[in-house]
């Protein structure tokens, strides 16, 4: 008969539900201004879906994948998402200022940076479950992580038309912050960097980040603005 170890399904839970908590915010982010959340999350979706079926077939394979590797992919690809998406957000500011309707983002970008979140983090949700396994706690860590999965569905279904309601501009001002914060935090684990607080860390990341591209933005603009001020008659 099956039974639950406990301490390996809270860590199997707390972990799978630490790492699709990031996929459900920058899917989130991702999708700020797009006609639809599901490009995002279908991508998501896909590429968790991806790395549970090589880790079901070749599960002890990714335990030899080197984590550095995939964080350093992870945080040069955030990082061109990052450029990208706070050229629309700048864009995005000039409209408002304009007073022009914002267009809506093409799916494709949230579906491609929904697949590189989800492939990232349920990587390193599933080291981790593959470790308890290997232990002899499979079925407590599957347990754990499908729970975790099933309540962050249902919280994000809830949660979905509430966020969506939020200004675009703030979230696009967010998205953008996210990807960059997300960029430098797997960039600086690659490179060894002891994180004080661990993912704490975090939260002063994503304040720097978005402090940083607010500022960007006014200095953009007004720079623009300067530059698209006709010059004084000579006399």
């Amino acid at each position: 008969m099956l039974e639950i170890y406990w301490p390996a399904f809270v860590v199997a839970f707390l972990v799978s539900l630490l790492e699709l908590t990031e996929v459900v915010a920058l899917v989130f982010a991702l999708s700020s201004d797009a006609a639809s959340i599901r490009p995002g999350a279908f991508g998501a979706t896909a590429g968790v879906t991806v790395v549970a079926l090589i880790a079901i077939g070749f599960g002890a394979v990714l335990l030899l994948v080197p984590r550095s590797v995939l964080l350093w992919a992870a945080a040069a690809v955030l990082a061109g998402f990052g450029v990208y998406l706070f050229r629309g957000t700048l864009r995005a500011y000039r409209r408002a200022a304009a007073g022009g309707p914002p267009p809506k983002q093409r799916g494709t970008l949230a579906f491609s940076g929904g697949f590189t979140v989800g492939v990232v983090e349920a990587t390193e949700a599933v080291i981790v479950l593959l470790a308890i396994t290997a232990a002899g706690y499979g079925f407590s860590a599957v347990v754990g992580a499908v729970l975790a999965g099933a309540i962050l569905v249902v919280v994000a279904l809830v949660v979905h038309q509430q966020i969506r309601r939020i200004k675009v501009l703030w979230l696009r001002l967010g998205g953008t912050a996210l990807l960059f914060t997300f960029s430098i935090f797997w960039a600086g684990e690659a490179a060894g960097v002891p994180w004080p607080g661990s993912d704490l860390i975090l939260i002063p990341l994503v304040v720097g980040s978005a402090l940083v591209v607010r500022g960007l933005i006014a200095l953009m603009m007004r720079g623009s603005t300067s530059a698209a001020r006709p010059s004084p008659p000579s006399a």
